[in-house]
């Protein structure tokens, strides 16, 4: 009875908590194809009376959706991909290389960057790109979204490199690869699934980011969804089934990620306790 008891408990824990995340976004999809507030008002889940598909044409060109969400897609994916070639191939080089006391150094100092908040760097990143002549460019949001992944991105993927064997690693260097070779043939392959986990992790970073967005970016033409959204909110405030349609497109590319990634993403979070 007791064994019962405790694998219902958990079940239904998570059922609520599924409900608490679902209950809001099926109203939100739902609100998204009625025709107007009143409809919203009186029928909060129920089925449209009239299904308004015209609502994601208008929020997607009218409103400059288009706009604000290909500059956040690329923004986001380019960033993210950086971010993890980058801390793929710092941690490549702290833990498999055979410079242990440096790498130690090196990887502590990495790791201080998790330290300091995010806002705390707004000023002195506000200079940096001021001072670079790239203010009010794609640049000023590139360069501090894919430095700003890099110390969480060096933990986690050295923490799944250190359970790769040492023998295969020497087996790849006697059969004549250099280091770049190891790296490139051999330890990428590998760190795939720690890769994706940590290009997702990235990814929602950039993509919800909105305080470098907000003040680097005056362009309504470079804007990215976090700050376009505003706009679109103060422009359609009385209009409720567009307002629902801009969040619907905001959280699209999530749902898509992890409905095609989660494979890789289960196995990049839990490859590192299952080996060694």
């Amino acid at each position: 009875m007791s064994t019962i008891f405790n694998r219902t408990i958990p079940h239904l824990i998570l059922l609520v908590y599924v409900a608490a995340v679902l209950v809001p976004f099926a109203f939100v999809i739902l609100s998204s194809m009625k025709e107007s507030n009143i409809d919203i008002a009186e029928r909060p889940f129920g089925l449209p009376e009239t299904w308004v598909l015209d609502n994601y044409v208008t929020a997607w060109v009218k409103a400059k959706i288009n706009v604000y969400f290909f500059n956040s897609v690329y923004l986001s994916v380019t960033s993210s991909m950086a971010g993890v070639l980058l801390a793929a191939a710092c941690a490549f080089a702290l833990t498999r290389m055979k410079f242990k006391r440096v790498s130690n150094w090196l990887y502590q100092i990495v790791l201080l960057g998790m330290l300091i908040p995010g806002n705390v760097l707004f000023i002195a990143q506000y200079i940096l790109v001021k001072d670079l002549g790239i203010l009010n460019t794609h640049w000023s949001l590139f360069f501090p979204y894919t430095a700003g992944a890099v110390p969480l991105s060096v933990l986690l993927i050295a923490a799944f490199m250190r359970t790769i064997p040492n023998e295969l690693e020497e087996a790849a260097i006697m059969d004549g690869l250099s280091a770049i070779g190891l790296f490139a043939r051999i330890i990428i392959p590998i760190t795939m699934p720690a890769l994706v986990t940590v290009f997702i992790v990235n990814f929602l970073g950039a993509w919800n980011e909105y305080l470098l967005a907000n003040f680097f970016i005056s362009k309504d033409a470079l804007r990215t969804l976090p700050t376009g959204m505003v706009g679109f909110r103060d422009a359609f405030q009385t209009n409720y089934a567009l307002i629902c349609t801009g969040i619907v497109y905001s959280v699209l590319p999530v749902i898509v990620l992890y409905a095609f990634l989660q494979k890789q993403i289960i196995e990049g979070v839990t490859a590192g306790s299952l080996k060694g």
